[in-house]
């Protein structure tokens, strides 16, 4: 069996915007080096100030460096079917994937990473970076950040890493049952381990306890595994596997209290790496308020956070066709209603369907009736149900609640009754949960495809 113990350097943190650098290459069979290639690369694009002070690598260095193509045979023949280890493998392995993959090569290797490897070979340790690991273990770094001096370093490391391997930990990382090599340097697997097959929410953390991302899923373990999947290049995704140390998790009844959970969740610790959900927010409002003559209004209006509207809308154009149905079947004023900002008469009026509150002929006290009936028919046919569906273990049931047209909250119960005597007196053993039209058109849905599951109230 052979490794190749790989370091490269780079002009930044992701293969799919950034080239590399430097490539070093120690051959090894398990006892020690028997062959090692390097060599600087011009990476056709200009190394970034903070680069050439981390590396001492700058463009002139690099003038008469073999390009990446010049290079990707000699380099993809000493990889392939070879064992890929470096520290944080992930990083290194993405990079040259990436770039063979663009030269014309398909690398697949298994890897293994020597910072999961010094956490479960070498536990205690206050960190596990490669130059605070060697001075801890008097591991000599010659040319630190130089990919021939990190990847000597690393190789020493590999081979007191097999010494201290005395109950088969690196074969069983290197099975393709084990997802040791694909889970971030940081993550411990046996927090995937103790992942459940059941609906829920999970938590990714950074080192500081810190949670950087809500998922929701319909099998716990399966989702959170899909995430270290695959080789994707780019930072985003690279940036977020470094900083992921931990996963807790939730266990949900079914998928959709999940997605429910999930949303909550989002909005209420705003986890700087769920970038499509936190920006998920009706935009529009319809809003009733009494004007300075008295008389009820009715408008249209942007979404403000903490004002209590009476019904939203994803777009302007679905808040104002609203807004005109009323108008028409109940005889409003357009112009009260901002339908119409003319200064002329309003054309409701023209056409016969306002009695002129625009111009003080309908008195307030006619018209707040007619539009307190408007609000009051609206109101009654916002629908009130329950979903009684699969808890989180036998002989459990989960209550999802939906009252007058807005979601109230959803909880879990052992008795099959517990809807006998209505909502009242369950509503207190509920958890409260902030409802928009997200949720509440995933619950409707829900409840169409599942009548079955429907406890009308």
């Amino acid at each position: 069996m052979l490794y190749a113990v790989v370091d490269i350097e780079t002009t930044g943190g992701h293969a799919s915007a950034n080239g590399i650098t430097e490539v070093a290459i120690n051959i090894h069979d398990g006892n020690e080096i028997v062959e090692s290639y390097t060599t600087l690369i011009n990476p056709k694009q200009p190394i970034p100030v903070y680069i050439t002070a981390l590396t001492g690598i700058d463009d002139n260095m690099l003038l008469d460096a073999p390009t990446f193509d010049d290079v990707a045979l000699q380099i993809y023949q000493l990889l392939n079917d070879k064992i890929f280890v470096a520290h944080n493998v992930n990083f290194d392995y993405s990079f040259l994937k990436h770039h063979l993959a663009a030269a014309g090569y398909d690398l697949q290797c298994k890897k293994l990473c020597t910072v999961r490897l010094s956490r479960k070979l070498i536990p205690g340790k206050s960190s596990y970076s490669l130059g605070k690991l060697c001075t801890a273990l008097q591991i000599p770094i010659q040319n630190r950040h130089r990919a021939v001096g990190d990847a000597d370093a690393t190789s020493i490391l590999f081979n007191l890493l097999l010494e201290y391997d005395q109950e088969g930990i690196i074969a069983e990382m290197l099975k393709k049952t084990s997802k040791e090599q694909v889970l971030p340097p940081h993550l411990d697997k046996a927090s995937i381990l103790r992942l459940p097959h059941q609906p829920g929410v999970y938590y990714f953390k950074d080192s500081k306890g810190k949670i950087i991302y809500v998922g929701k899923a319909k099998d716990l373990k399966k989702r959170v595994t899909s995430h270290f999947t695959g080789n994707t290049p780019n930072r985003q995704r690279q940036d977020f596997l470094r900083t992921i140390h931990h996963v807790d998790h939730v266990i949900c009844g079914t998928e959709l209290m999940a997605l429910i959970l999930e949303a909550n969740e989002i909005k209420r610790l705003w986890p700087e790496n769920n970038r499509a959900m936190k920006r998920y927010e009706h935009k529009y409002d319809l809003y009733v308020f009494e004007d300075q003559n008295g008389y009820l209004r009715l408008a249209i209006d942007k979404h403000k956070k903490n004002n209590n509207a009476f019904q939203s809308f994803n777009s302007l154009l679905e808040g104002y066709n609203f807004l005109n149905q009323l108008v028409d079947k109940y005889q409003l004023c357009a112009k009260l209603c901002y339908l119409q900002k003319t200064a002329t008469k309003c054309y409701a009026h023209e056409n016969g369907q306002c009695f002129g509150a625009c111009s003080g002929i309908e008195t307030v006290s006619v018209y707040n009736k007619k539009l307190n009936t408007a609000l009051a028919d609206i109101q009654k046919q916002q629908p009130s149900f329950a979903l009684v569906d699969e808890g989180r273990k036998d002989n459990e049931f989960s209550c999802l609640v939906v009252e007058n047209g807005k979601f109230y909250g959803m909880g879990y119960f052992t008795d099959k009754n517990y809807l006998a005597d209505g909502l009242a007196p369950i509503k207190n053993d509920l958890s409260i949960y902030q409802s928009n039209s997200y949720i509440l058109n995933l619950i409707l849905n829900y409840a169409e495809q599942h009548p079955h599951k429907l406890y009308k109230l």
